[in-house]
C-alpha cells in the first residue's frame, strides 16, 4: 500500500473537535449535550448579511478576482479607518477563505521548510496545523493560567531565537485565553521583530470583543513595522458568520503582498457568496454590533463566577474574545472531558470542553486545563455549568484538596 505523508502523519487531530465521535455516541444514547468546546456563537448571523445572500440576483456565481472582489476590499479599508484606526488601502488586503487561509498563506509566503515561528502558548491549536501543512517549526514559549495568561518575559522569546526564526505570530484578544495584550507589551514584541528582522502575524478577529474599559492595540497602530506586520482578519466572529469563510491578509509590505498573490492565484478566488455577504455585514448596525458585545459580557460574567464557585476550579476572568481557560482538579482534563461524555449525565444533559493540553506543544502544559467557549445562552450555560460542577464531585479521579499541591509539583 502507498505510505501516507510524513505531513500527514504529523498532522496533529484537532483538540476542539477529537470528542465530537463521543459526543455523537452520547447523543445517540439520548443525552442532550452541551457544547462549550468550539467557538460556534449562537447568536443571529447579522440580518444584512442575511439579506444579500437572499437578495442575491447573480445568474452565474463566478470567480473573483483572486485578491477578492475590489468593492469588499474597499469596504473593508474603510471599515479599519473608520472603527479601528487602521490607515491602510484596498490594496493593502487580500481576502482569503477565512482566517486560516490567510495564516496559511502568509506562512508559505514568509517561511521556508524548517524554519522556525514562535507562539506564546497556550495559542489556537490549528496554528501548528498551519505550520505542518507549511513545513514550519512551532517554538512556544509559555504563559500560565495563575498569571492571566500576560505575555511572557521578552527574555524568554529571545531565548528561543536561531538562525532559523522567521517570525512570531499572536493573537489579539487571544484565543484560547481570553488575554489582551497591551501596548505595552505589544511595543516589546515589536523591537524584538526590528531586532531581529522578523515578521509578525497578528491574528485580530476578536478585536470587538474587549471589554472593562480594556484598550485594543493593533499591530497596525504601532510604527516601524510596515515591512514586518501581517494583520490576519476574518468576518466569521463579529458578524457570527463562521460558515462565510471570508477572511484576510493585512499589509503594507508590497512584496508579500504580490508574492501572496501567487498563491492566491493558484486558488483561483475566495467563496463569491461569501464575499458578497461579508460586504453587506460591513453595514451591520451600531445597535447589532452593542447587542452582541452585550451578550458575551453577560455570558462571560456568569461563566466566570459559575466557574470559580465551584470547588477546586480555579479561571482568571479574560479582558476579550469569548473563551475561558479552566483548572480543573483532575490529573488530566482529556480523560474527565471524555468520561463525561461517555458516563455521566446530570438530569439527561452531559457537557462537552475542549481539552487544554491541545493548545500546548509538549509535556505537562495545559493538563488540567479545559478551553471553554461561552457562545451559547444564558440558560444553556447554566446548565452546561451545573453538569460541570456535579460532574466533578462525581468523577472518581478528582484531586481532592489535601492531594492538589502534590499534583501541582509533579505536573509543573
Amino acid at each position: 500500500m502507498p505510505t501516507i505523508s510524513k505531513r500527514g502523519t504529523l498532522m496533529p487531530n484537532s483538540p476542539i473537535r477529537k470528542l465530537v465521535p463521543l459526543a455523537e455516541e452520547a447523543e445517540k444514547s439520548g443525552k442532550k449535550i452541551i457544547r462549550l468546546n468550539i467557538g460556534q456563537p449562537d447568536i443571529a448571523t447579522s440580518d444584512k448579511a442575511l439579506a444579500a445572500i437572499r437578495n442575491l440576483k447573480a445568474t452565474v456565481i463566478e470567480y473573483s478576482h483572486s485578491a477578492g472582489m475590489i468593492s469588499l476590499r474597499k469596504k473593508m479599508a474603510e471599515y479599519y479607518h473608520k472603527k479601528c484606526n487602521i490607515d491602510v488601502s484596498y490594496e493593502d488586503i487580500l481576502i482569503t477563505t477565512g482566517g486560516s487561509e490567510a495564516i496559511t498563506l502568509t506562512l508559505l509566503t514568509c517561511l521556508n521548510a524548517g524554519d522556525e515561528i514562535l507562539v506564546p502558548e497556550p495559542f489556537y491549536a490549528n496554528y501548528y496545523s498551519f505550520a505542518t501543512s507549511a513545513d514550519v517549526k512551532v517554538v512556544a514559549i509559555s504563559s500560565h493560567i495563575e498569571e492571566g495568561f500576560r505575555l511572557p518575559p521578552i527574555s524568554e522569546f529571545e531565548k528561543k531565537i536561531t538562525s532559523n526564526t522567521r517570525g512570531i505570530i499572536i493573537c489579539n484578544p487571544n484565543n484560547p485565553t481570553g488575554h489582551v495584550y497591551s501596548r505595552a507589551e505589544l511595543e516589546q514584541i515589536r523591537d524584538l521583530v526590528l531586532k531581529y528582522d522578523l515578521f509578525l502575524l497578528s491574528d485580530e478577529v476578536y478585536r470587538e470583543f474587549v471589554y472593562d474599559g480594556e484598550e485594543f492595540t493593533s499591530i497596525m497602530h504601532l510604527d516601524g513595522l510596515e515591512n514586518h506586520a501581517i494583520l490576519i482578519d476574518s468576518l466569521s466572529k463579529r458578524y457570527s458568520a463562521t460558515g462565510l469563510r471570508t477572511g484576510a491578509l493585512v499589509t503594507k509590505n508590497k512584496q508579500l503582498r504580490d508574492t501572496a498573490l501567487k498563491f492566491c492565484q493558484a486558488r483561483l478566488s475566495p467563496p463569491y457568496v461569501g464575499q458578497v455577504a461579508g460586504e453587506a455585514a460591513l453595514d451591520s448596525s451600531d445597535e447589532y454590533m452593542s447587542y452582541v458585545y452585550n451578550e458575551y459580557l453577560a455570558r462571560r460574567n456568569f461563566v466566570v463566577e459559575a466557574l470559580n464557585k465551584i470547588p477546586g476550579v480555579f479561571c482568571s476572568k479574560p479582558k476579550g474574545a469569548f473563551y475561558i481557560m479552566a483548572k480543573l482538579p483532575v490529573d488530566d482534563a482529556e480523560k474527565f472531558s471524555m468520561w463525561m461524555l461517555k458516563e455521566f449525565e446530570h438530569n439527561g444533559y452531559s457537557v462537552m470542553m475542549a481539552p487544554g493540553a491541545g493548545f500546548y506543544t509538549e509535556g505537562n502544559l495545559g493538563r488540567q486545563e479545559v478551553r471553554i467557549a461561552y457562545v451559547i445562552n444564558l440558560e444553556q450555560l447554566a446548565i452546561g455549568m451545573k453538569c460541570l460542577e456535579e460532574g466533578l464531585k462525581a468523577y472518581p479521579g478528582r484531586i481532592l484538596k489535601e492531594n492538589a499541591a502534590k499534583i501541582n509539583v509533579a505536573l509543573s
